[in-house]
């Protein structure tokens, strides 16, 4: 063997041996040919992977989520009320009870209560302000003022159920619906801004029934109040009586005429 030959070989096992040595970065095929980078390739793997599980998240977003029925809820109807009217004693309160006609309940509670006669008013005439007789007369007037607001309020509240019953049972529909058409993202939420604007109406009616609550109740405690607070004139007075009217066995003989039991 030459020396030519020995050296040649002595070239290709040192070649050899270089490629066998791992490095960031080779060529393949000889130089200036395709470089391969195993670094840059396992960032472009995990580029990759995470890719396709954002793509996953992205796809479950806009198809379908899957037993929805478990949220599903009925809605609670109301009946109509059917109050007895033998001889005209409720004309209006049926209407007023079940539509929205303000006009019904005031005719309605009118047809359902003790009326004054001209002969009370005129004796009331002539009472003071801040008596017993003068604060009935300003409960009852209270009463007659938000006693028919509140009929109009329940009609109200039963006519709305009622129109509203179509649009929300649409709406629990599409929110419990597993089929793509109503299951995108945006489909979701609009769905969740129709529930809150539902939900809104429901307060604002549940808001008026509450107020006319407020407002009986106010007239309630004005009677036990004025109850009350006609005890303790009573027995005031009557403490003032005794106190200037002999009421022992020797002084029987005059008549207390001004004495309330």
């Amino acid at each position: 063997m030459t020396f030519t030959s020995r050296k040649r070989k002595w070239l290709i096992g040192a070649g050899a041996a270089l490629l066998l040595t791992a490095t960031p970065s080779f060529a393949l095929f000889g130089i200036g040919d395709i470089v391969f980078d195993p670094t840059s390739y396992a960032s472009l793997v995990s580029q990759l992977t995470t890719l396709e599980t954002q793509y996953n998240m992205l796809k479950n977003n806009v198809t379908h989520f899957s037993w929805k029925q478990q949220w599903q809820t009925t809605l609670t109807a109301l009946k109509n009320a059917n109050v007895a009217n033998m001889f005209g004693e409720t004309a209006g309160i049926n209407i007023a009870l079940n539509s929205n006609s303000p006009s019904s309940s005031v005719t309605g509670w009118k047809a359902t209560t003790v009326s004054m006669n001209s002969g009370t008013s005129t004796y009331l005439a002539g009472q003071s302000l801040g008596n017993d007789r003068m604060a009935q007369l300003a409960m009852v007037e209270m009463s007659d003022s938000v006693s028919p607001d509140c009929l109009t309020a329940v009609g109200q509240y039963r006519t709305g159920r009622t129109q509203n019953a179509s649009a929300v049972s649409t709406l629990s529909g599409q929110q419990v619906d597993g089929t793509d058409s109503t299951n995108s993202e945006v489909e979701q939420l609009n769905l969740l801004n129709a529930a809150e604007a539902q939900k809104m109406s429901e307060m604002q009616a549940q808001g008026t029934i509450q107020t006319c609550l407020a407002s009986q109740m106010t007239v309630a405690n004005m009677q036990q109040r004025n109850a009350a607070a006609q005890d303790l004139n009573t027995v005031a007075f009557v403490q003032q009586q005794r106190a200037a009217n002999n009421v022992s066995a020797v002084g029987e003989g005059n008549t207390w005429q001004t004495y309330i039991p």
